[in-house]
């Protein structure tokens, strides 16, 4: 499994990352319609790639991830660009509610399969929306388990079927679903492609 405090000072030298990270930012833009007053929660920001190209998209994102070296990059790297909108929280949301804030949109790119509890996390989710907000979730499909290998606890992908119906129990509505990106990985059986939705849905 990824210790994500050890990998955050690398994370962005992997170019893949910030390649996914802009395929997403498409599909998002072309089914949501983003307006200056709005204000975002990104769950699982890492090195906060995906909010970043974003920053100006947004009144506010709410940067959030629960290991502390990532938030770490992410607060100098919002030094280092001087974006005040940009606003990263080290803080666990799978553990406990976040506060009384909320939220037009909340978008998440790779995080999901690490949350045991998806259907909590889901709820969640749903709480933090304001009326009429968007949830957008970009994750793998389904997978035979070599995209993490050996060890790996979290889910090997999804499937989209399966999610859309936790979706709908929650509360979401207008539950949509593409393929965004296909992402390329070694694996101990050589180089092997792994496709990653994006799943869209309203309050």
């Amino acid at each position: 499994m990824t210790d994500f405090n050890t990998a955050a000072r690398g994370w962005d030298n992997n170019t893949i990352h910030a390649q996914r990270s802009e395929a997403i930012v498409k599909n998002l833009l072309a089914r949501i319609s983003i307006q200056p007053e709005m204000n975002a929660l990104e769950f699982g920001a890492g090195t906060g790639i995906l909010s970043f190209m974003l920053a100006d998209r947004f009144q506010t994102i709410t940067m959030m991830d629960s290991a502390s070296e990532m938030v770490a990059v992410m607060l100098e790297k919002v030094g280092l660009a001087g974006i005040e909108s940009l606003k990263p929280v080290l803080f666990d949301l799978t553990q406990q509610p976040y506060g009384t804030e909320s939220f037009d949109v909340v978008f998440s790119q790779m995080a999901l399969h690490h949350v045991a509890n998806t259907k909590a996390i889901i709820n969640r989710f749903f709480e933090l929306l304001q009326k009429d907000g968007f949830l957008a979730i970009a994750d793998l499909y389904m997978e035979d388990g070599s995209f993490h290998g050996a060890g790996f606890d979290g889910h090997n992908g999804f499937d989209v079927d399966l999610l859309e119906a936790e979706m709908m129990k929650a509360g979401f509505r207008n539950v949509q679903t593409e393929t965004c990106f296909t992402m390329r990985k070694m694996t101990p059986d050589g180089p092997k492609d792994f496709p990653i939705f994006l799943m869209i849905a309203s309050k």
